[in-house]
């Protein structure tokens, strides 16, 4: 099942009502003047939006589902501006900008004024097999040099179908070490602190921060 059909029949047991806990802790880590714009892929309905404008950074997320952009704006009291850009319909108001349309659509016009990305829900989101397209479709778009916090989950995937999909410490060095230099900042016991996943029949459950810089000499995929 897609991310989109998950909303559609409300499967959204993903979706965070709080900021999360590593973006207010780990966010001063990407070292980013106020005013420098951010992206949020498969951005959903998250506040954590709002807390990166907060903080004086620009947003732009890109999220396929209608039903959760419609409800990140309406949820939040805020009457954004609507226009077409090529394949996708562009929803915004002041400081933040939401993409609804296929991530994959996405071209370098899109994101040229990027100088950061905060990626919590869209690197886990995915199966095996996209999560590596993924990636090499990040390094493709975005402007070199482009620093990044990322969030994953590790647990026991035989427990849980997914999403949100287990994405340990190897794979993430895998998929950009290459381009980028990869520092693990955090590591939290989230079993012992969200009971839900415990229901769900998780016997342990790991969320992981990290820094990605990309490095100016690696080329593009």
């Amino acid at each position: 099942m897609c991310i989109r059909d998950r909303w559609e029949r409300a499967e959204i047991g993903f979706h965070q009502q709080e900021i999360n806990f590593h973006l207010r802790q780990f966010w001063n880590r990407l070292e980013l003047p106020v005013g420098q714009r951010v992206f949020v892929p498969l951005c959903g309905k998250s506040k954590d939006l709002l807390w990166l404008a907060a903080q004086g950074h620009p947003v732009t997320g890109v999220e396929i589902s209608r039903l959760a952009v419609e409800a990140f704006f309406q949820e939040n009291d805020l009457q954004p501006r609507r226009w077409g850009k090529g394949a996708f319909d562009v929803w915004e108001q002041d400081e933040i900008r939401i993409l609804l349309g296929d991530f994959f659509a996405l071209e370098r016009r899109h994101l040229a004024d990027i100088a950061g990305v905060y990626d919590r829900a869209s690197l886990i989101a995915l199966p095996p097999p996209m999560r590596e397209r993924y990636a090499a479709k990040l390094d493709a778009i975005l402007p070199a040099g482009i620093r990044s916090l990322l969030v994953t989950l590790e647990y026991e995937q035989t427990r849980l179908a997914g999403p949100p999909f287990a994405v340990d410490e190897a794979e993430v060095r895998t998929l950009y070490g290459g381009t980028h230099a990869v520092e693990l900042l955090y590591t939290r016991d989230a079993l012992a602190e969200e009971s839900r996943w415990r229901d769900r029949g998780l016997t342990w459950l790991l969320e992981k921060a990290y820094r990605l810089t990309h490095r100016l000499g690696a080329a593009n995929r």
